[in-house]
């Protein structure tokens, strides 16, 4: 691995960063060596996960609490994950076009392919994870599709979740049914100058008195006017006051666990999947997707077959 390239990411520079995440992206061995090479400098960004349905604001929210956070004069990047296309795999909705406001404001800013993730998030997210914490990032902001309830991936990555709401979309009593507020440690209604919001505040509250936990953290509910920032800076208050409360009980480090129990069951099944196409014979998975369709064989047994070849 070039000992520069290393370098030139662990100083932040931007175009290093960039080159990172495209290899990441793409895959293989380059991708493997340079998390290899990057792993041991990361442990001190603050990862903040930003989900909840499409239209509650979630895009211009990230914006909000990114200049926050740069008015508290913290390093900030913002990872923004996109539906893909269908025919490019790209992402097709561009976060950057719509926070083109942070130009020179220092937060770095990347968009990436979901790239058909049922949890909202791109498959390399892991390991971008990885070169935004080595590059000395000390705010990381995930935002994820929006694709609604089915979004709790996020809370596998972040130290910290936000779930963000708006009144009228009824989403308020729908969302616990997946989970989606059980993930939540700081709750959000977005678009409070909007009729409803006062309700939807009261929903969620009724929502979080179903939980009989009375002694873990209790996710507090605040309002939002992202294009206005007001209410921006009791959101970034209650994210500190978050970090604090999983200080104080021992959990970062639980977190932390956690997180890289899911990874590392991710990375391994990945690898063994990967390792194993390779060692196929040419022409070998065809025929067997050829036997499968023609209902000559079932997927199952083809799976054990795979599994001990």
């Amino acid at each position: 691995m070039n000992t520069e390239f290393i370098s030139q990411i662990q100083n932040g520079s931007p175009l290093a960063v960039a080159r990172a995440i495209t290899a990441v992206e793409r895959g293989g061995a380059p991708a493997r060596e340079l998390c290899r090479a990057l792993f041991p400098h990361t442990g001190r960004a603050h990862i903040i996960g930003v989900t909840g349905a499409p239209g509650t604001g979630k895009s211009t929210l990230v914006n909000a609490l990114a200049k926050e956070f740069r008015a508290r004069e913290k390093r900030v990047a913002i990872l923004a994950i996109d539906p893909s296309s269908p025919f490019s795999g790209g992402a097709i909705l561009g976060d950057r076009l719509r926070m083109q406001d942070l130009t020179g404001t220092g937060v770095y800013i990347r968009s990436m392919a979901s790239r058909g993730q049922l949890g909202g998030l791109a498959a390399a997210v892991a390991d971008a994870l990885v070169i935004l914490d080595a590059a000395q990032f000390e705010i990381i902001l995930v935002e994820t599709v929006g694709a609604g309830q089915s979004e709790v991936d996020i809370a596998k990555h972040a130290l910290t979740t936000l779930v963000i709401e708006a009144p009228g979309l009824g989403d308020e009593i729908q969302a616990i049914k997946a989970g989606i507020l059980e993930i939540a440690d700081v709750l959000v209604v977005n678009k409070a100058d909007r009729d409803g919001a006062n309700a939807a505040v009261a929903a969620l509250q009724m929502n979080l008195n179903l939980n009989p936990n009375k002694h873990a953290w209790r996710p507090p509910i605040l309002k939002t006017i992202a294009p206005t920032s007001e209410g921006v800076s009791q959101v970034v208050d209650a994210i500190y006051k978050h970090t604090a409360y999983l200080d104080e009980h021992g959990l970062r480090a639980q977190k932390e666990r956690a997180r890289f129990d899911d990874g590392l069951r991710a990375l391994a099944q990945r690898e063994w999947l990967e390792q194993k196409m390779h060692a196929l014979p040419p022409g070998q998975w065809d025929a067997w997707l050829a036997q499968i369709t023609q209902r000559q064989r079932d997927p199952y047994s083809i799976a054990q077959e795979v599994l001990a070849s």
